[in-house]
């Protein structure tokens, strides 16, 4: 896969993921907007919700995604996050029923508890997507769902642009970043046995440039994209 070094023209400083969301943590949830990866989850029409019995949240960071799956079905949430501030605003969130401090690629869950995994704005964070598919599969008992959201390859490849925000000194800092194009995504989900239901892709819109007006030269250019693989 190519290496985002190849891509980079922001050469911001890069640090690793618990020192990056645990330094975003406290302006985290002012700069992440919903039309990133929430709008993608309202277009999924192939996951049956209601029939949901447990969900883990993988990545769950301040808890944005569950409190979305709270609005679609009574099911318990167990979340993992490596950042330990992250986890806490999912604490003071109140919508998983559990919290593991741990790594999406070895969660420390239950093997089969789950018929629901779901993963948000996650992968770009990992050198390798095999690791975090065979999780996965290891949580679910079929008939299950794996929803993954993620940054673009596009986006990140065309922009240049990595995971990162503006910290609390003033000083702008990236978060470790990989591009995984929809191919390795195919290939690490084919090999452990999850079928393709549903993909798809975010343009930036009306309401992006509304919230980002320097954003108007990416226009119709996909910034996140939803996958959605079924375990028969």
């Amino acid at each position: 896969m190519p290496s985002f070094d190849r891509f980079d023209r922001r050469h911001y400083t890069t640090t690793s993921v618990p020192a990056g969301y645990g330094a975003w943590a406290p302006t985290y949830e002012s700069t992440v907007e919903d039309c990133m990866d929430l709008a993608l989850l309202n277009r999924i029409a192939s996951v049956p919700w209601d029939g949901v019995t447990r969900a883990a949240d993988l990545g769950c960071g301040s808890g944005r995604t569950a409190s979305w799956l709270r609005t679609i079905g009574p099911f318990p949430i167990d979340g993992v996050d490596i950042t330990p501030e992250m986890l806490q605003l999912a604490r003071t969130r109140g919508v998983h029923d559990r919290l593991v401090h741990g790594d999406v690629r070895s969660t420390g869950l239950d093997t089969g508890a789950y018929d629901l995994v779901v993963c948000c704005l996650v992968d770009e964070h990992l050198p390798d997507l095999g690791p975090l598919y065979e999780e996965a599969r290891r949580l679910l008992v079929p008939p299950a769902t794996f929803v993954m959201v993620g940054f673009h390859p596009f986006f990140i490849m065309s922009t240049g642009m990595p995971t990162h925000f503006d910290s609390t000194d003033g000083d702008t800092l990236a978060i470790e970043t990989h591009v995984h194009l929809l191919g390795e995504h195919m290939a690490a989900a084919g090999g452990t046995g999850f079928q393709a239901s549903e993909l798809h892709e975010q343009l930036v819109d009306d309401e992006f440039i509304r919230l980002k007006p320097s954003w108007e030269a990416c226009r119709d250019w996909p910034f996140s994209y939803a996958w959605v693989w079924s375990l028969p």
